[in-house]
């Protein structure tokens, strides 16, 4: 009962909005195998991430981190940007 499990789920996705004030929309992709024919699939899902210095773009590679709650909505943090955007 006194275990500190403080390992965080993390996700690698691109920035695909960048139009709130400290936050970002971030796309996070990952292949599925469909349960009857097997071909692969890309499924999508969008997560808003807490950005506190506004420092992602459009097109950045980023990892972002669970956390508790920041809004409705927000439940994630940018950790590092990976890869600048063009």
């Amino acid at each position: 009962m006194s275990e500190n499990n403080t390992s965080r789920k993390t996700r690698t996705g691109s920035v695909v909005s960048d139009r709130m004030e400290k936050s970002v929309v971030v796309r996070v992709e990952r292949k599925v195998r469909h349960k009857l024919y097997g071909k692969f699939m890309k499924t999508s899902v969008k997560y808003l991430a807490d950005d506190p210095e506004n420092q992602c773009n459009i097109g950045d590679v980023v990892l972002i981190e669970e956390c508790r709650p920041l809004s409705k909505r927000k439940r994630w943090r940018v950790k590092t940007i990976l890869e600048q955007a063009v």
